[in-house]
């Protein structure tokens, strides 16, 4: 039974939810820390509780921070309780009538024996189990020592009934999952010591001013096989020894705050929820951000100042972050989006009881210590609806959009039901902060200064490109690489449904660059241009390149009648979901409907593919072909050899390889460029040295940046710049000399690399 006291200070509510009942325990006026492994008291009061809610499936304390205990937990305790149930409707087995056994003999044995039942009963039974267990086996041995010494058959048949009173609770005990986990653990075990329910009960922490909860602790089974940090977040890697899982474990500083910070925050929270932000200040995050930022700092220094909480600058700005991000951020999403090794961040439903997945450059698939909550999930659809000025409602149950947050930007896409019978659902895909490079896909392996030299030979011919592979596989950000290559004297147009190309970046870096933003494939918005009709305005906006993002639909007559007419003096290129050239072609013509010979308007593909290791666990993104079609060919390029690969991707080498086709110059659109520049046509050897030429280039980027451990050399500012080096050079080498003589050509920019790798050094 609750005391008094404890009905007070533990105020309690059931909250009834699809999947089952909840216990919901208030411990705000309590002075101590709510913890059922720690505290025995707690434990009492919750399995007091659990007495009346049998069937609970999960466990809450309300403090400073929530504790959640999940339905494993929870049917763990109520074990413990319908076992105290079952004792108490047996009550009459452990009078002292019973004891006895109606022998006056034996009255002198029964108040100890009696004393002993109703304190494991009424009390070490609701508030240590584990010791109930321990000091039953011990009671029951001494019971039996005791027998063994009398001298009386009364006495003898009243320690019978005793010890079979005991191994009956015994054994119900040792029927309950509680002391199946604890069992092989008990070697040594003293009574009072709780660090065995530390083994048991983990809870899911999560402050009382934000909506996402943590499991703070670390895996039990798990080997650390990474620790490094983000910002002033702490993040560790696992391998769990019984699972085939990697567990991304992440402690932010809103874990980490003490007692009065989180007062603080709180009390903030209440304040700034009382202002919801408009549509209009979600169309600039950046300056609400930047707002309410100041709104936030002006907020806690007053009532820091009012709860007589001492704070630094530093601990200002710090909590000033975390109330921001709680409020009109997005919470624990926006510390995942600043690390750059998180490339996918997956939310599944039901919201509260799933942890995020992540998928990481390093470690691949990841399970994390993140439990999103339904109400930050209904909290994040109406952001996106604000800032998207798109639907998500049961007549459109997807919503496809972009997210800038610091940090990074990212593409989210959002389901609800009933495309999604169980509600809300999220995928963040994270983009690079900064634009990919050639450099930096050389450092990392998705290609070689060979490839990168062939492209980059093939992009300054104004090719048409489509850059296809899986989801997850790279394509988008690979074809954001390729604008890096192209000179900034020249228009580009990008046409998107979600901004995902680098058009902010290449603004800043200086290029002619207009983004056109188009509906989504998967749903139209009120106000928006089909992509269809987008790709066909850019036909009357002048001279300039074209990017598509991705080609999904009928957009893609749109995209083959600009290759038709701009390929002649512009580049053409876009994103594709194919896992090979024919995969390409099939999908275009056969899927989409786009004429077979207007598929002939692509020049080059590129297979962008994740590469899993011989376990599986693993994987890294490759480009695993280069290939040209070819324009001689009338029903199936498959069939009539439309498909020449220049590149190939080698398992065993983990490398691109030329082809003999490439090597002995067999390729009609590397023919075909070369026919248009005096000091190429014709001349095979010409070609081959200056794609070499390009090839050694970038690779001297990559050296020169390891040499002086400068990774800044491979981003694109300093790309871009060693990119319009070479053609200087390569200009000021042809009008002086009448040719494109690639040594004086390396030779020139090897000396300015070498100057510039030295002045970044001293700085």
């Amino acid at each position: 039974m609750l005391f008094k006291n404890d009905s007070e200070t533990y105020q309690y509510e059931v909250e009834r939810t699809a999947e089952g009942k909840i216990l919901k325990i208030s411990c705000e006026k309590s002075t101590r820390a709510p913890s059922i492994e720690y505290d025995p008291l707690t434990m009492r009061v919750v399995i007091e509780h659990l007495i009346d809610i049998p069937d609970a499936i999960g466990l809450t304390f309300s403090q400073v921070q929530d504790y959640d205990y999940d339905f494993d937990q929870t049917r763990i305790l109520c074990e413990i309780a319908n076992l105290y149930s079952l004792l108490i409707k047996k009550m009459d087995l452990f009078s002292m009538q019973s004891l006895s056994m109606g022998n006056p003999e034996c009255q002198k044995i029964v108040p100890s024996r009696y004393n002993f039942l109703r304190t494991f009963i009424y009390k070490t039974l609701k508030e240590d189990p584990i010791a109930a267990y321990v000091l039953v086996k011990r009671e029951m041995r001494e019971a039996r020592i005791a027998k063994e010494k009398r001298l009386s058959d009364a006495l003898m048949k009243c320690d019978d009934h005793y010890i079979s009173l005991l191994s009956y609770i015994q054994q119900l005990l040792e029927q309950t999952t509680l002391i199946k986990k604890v069992a092989d653990k008990l070697s040594g075990y003293e009574v009072g010591d709780r660090k065995l329910y530390d083994k048991v009960f983990t809870p899911v922490i999560k402050p009382n001013f934000m909506y996402t909860k943590l499991l703070a602790t670390y895996p039990d089974k798990g080997e650390e096989i990474g620790n490094y940090m983000v910002g002033d977040t702490e993040i560790t890697i696992f391998r769990l020894l019984d699972s085939v899982q990697y567990v991304y474990h992440i402690i932010p500083p809103e874990f980490r705050l003490s007692e009065e910070k989180y007062a603080l925050l709180s009390a903030a929270r209440d304040i700034m929820a009382e202002h919801k932000p408009t549509k209009e200040e979600f169309v600039e995050p950046d300056r609400m951000r930047e707002v309410f930022t100041n709104v936030g700092t002006d907020l806690l220094r007053e009532l820091s100042t009012n709860m007589g909480i001492k704070l630094t600058d530093a601990e200002q700005k710090q909590l000033s972050e975390i109330l921001v991000r709680n409020t009109i951020g997005f919470g624990l999403i926006e510390i995942l989006n600043q690390d750059e090794n998180i490339q996918d961040i997956t939310v599944n439903s039901p919201l509260g009881r799933i942890p995020i997945f992540i998928v990481h450059a390093e470690f691949g698939d990841c399970t994390t210590n993140i439990f999103p909550t339904k109400t930050e999930s209904e909290s994040w659809a109406t952001k996106l609806r604000l800032i998207s000025g798109r639907p998500l409602d049961e007549a459109n149950p997807i919503l496809d959009t972009e997210l800038q947050l610091p940090g990074a930007s990212t593409r989210v896409a959002a389901i609800t039901a009933p495309l999604n019978p169980t509600g809300l659902a999220f995928s963040f895909r994270r983009h690079r902060n900064k634009p990919w490079t050639f450099p930096l896909y050389i450092k990392n392996g998705m290609m070689n200064s060979l490839a990168a030299g062939l492209l980059s030979f093939l992009i300054d011919g104004t090719r048409t490109f489509l850059v296809a592979g899986t989801r997850s596989s790279g394509k988008s950000s690979f074809l954001g690489s390729m604008l890096i290559e192209l000179m900034r004297r020249y228009r580009i147009i990008t046409v998107e449904d979600t901004l995902e190309l680098p058009v902010p970046s290449l603004r800043r870096l200086g290029y002619n660059v207009q983004s056109l933003k188009v509906s989504s494939a998967l749903g139209l918005g009120q106000t928006e241009v089909s992509a269809e009709t987008g790709i066909r305005s850019t036909l009357r906006l002048g001279d300039s390149s074209l990017i598509i993002g991705e080609v999904r639909s009928t957009e893609a007559k749109s995209l083959y009648e600009a290759m038709r007419v701009g390929a002649a003096a512009n580049i053409v290129a876009g994103t594709i979901h194919a896992a090979s050239p024919y995969g390409i072609f099939d999908r275009v013509v056969n899927d989409i409907g786009v004429p077979a010979t207007s598929f002939k308007a692509t020049d080059i593909v590129v297979i962008c593919n994740p590469i899993k290791t011989a376990g599986g666990i693993s994987r890294k993104r490759r480009v695993l072909q280069i290939t040209e079609v070819r324009k001689e060919w009338k029903n199936d390029p498959l069939d009539e050899n439309g498909f020449v690969d220049l590149m190939t991707y080698n398992t065993v080498t983990d490398q691109l390889e030329p082809t003999p086709e490439l090597i002995n110059g067999d390729s009609d659109i590397l023919k075909e460029v070369a026919a248009r520049i005096k000091q190429f046509a014709g001349n095979w050897d010409a070609v081959w040295d200056n794609i070499l030429l390009r090839a050694k280039i970038k690779q001297a980027i990559v050296d020169y940046s390891n040499l002086v451990k400068d990774p800044e050399m491979l981003e694109a500012p300093f790309v871009i710049q060693a990119n319009d080096m070479f053609h200087n050079l390569s200009e000021d080498v042809l009008r002086e000399t009448g040719s494109i003589d690639s040594k004086v050509i390396f030779s020139q920019f090897e000396r300015w690399l070498k100057k510039e790798a030295r002045l970044r050094q001293k700085a």
